[in-house]
């Protein structure tokens, strides 16, 4: 199954793995280490932190290069989707109840950020809109219920 990332999302990953793999082994190396050295392991609460830590950074590494080695790599920039909202598009909506304006860039779900106006594929508001164009009404079933958006402008950036 390939795990789709906008080009912005793998550097992401590819930069966390890097520091993992990099930065926080040799910490956590160094931290195992010193506990080791304090003596008996059995009542040590530094080492088994250590140690925890340690699983967490090994999972974390699996986990990101799993995602990386299925990873489908879109660079929006290079889509011609015809005015269509797909993966990586940046969409300007308008709430049609309240009048407010949104921009929102549809993502992958490692990359979903609401506060940078970035929304998982797999999110209520990305499922309405993909397939949809420029001056289509979308209803998105939301937490507080239906809302109906009207699809201002559909970007590839």
């Amino acid at each position: 199954m390939n795990t789709p990332l906008t080009k912005f999302g793998a550097e992401l990953l590819k930069e966390e793995l890097h520091q993992l793999k990099t930065k926080e082994r040799r910490i956590v190396i160094d931290a195992i280490a010193e506990a080791r050295s304090h003596g008996d392991l059995s009542e040590n609460a530094e080492y088994d932190a250590a140690k925890e830590r340690q699983a967490f950074v090994e999972g974390r590494i699996a986990e990101l290069e799993g995602k990386l080695s299925t990873a489908q790599v879109i660079d929006p920039s290079t889509l011609d989707a015809e005015g269509r909202v797909v993966f990586g598009a940046t969409v300007d909506l308008e709430d049609l109840e309240s009048g407010q304006k949104v921009t929102y860039q549809i993502v992958g779900m490692d990359e979903a950020d609401l506060k940078l106006n970035k929304v998982s594929v797999t999110s209520p508001i990305a499922r309405a809109l993909i397939g949809k164009f420029a001056e289509d009404v979308v209803e998105v079933q939301a937490p507080s219920g239906p809302r109906e958006y009207e699809i201002l402008e559909v970007r590839y950036v």
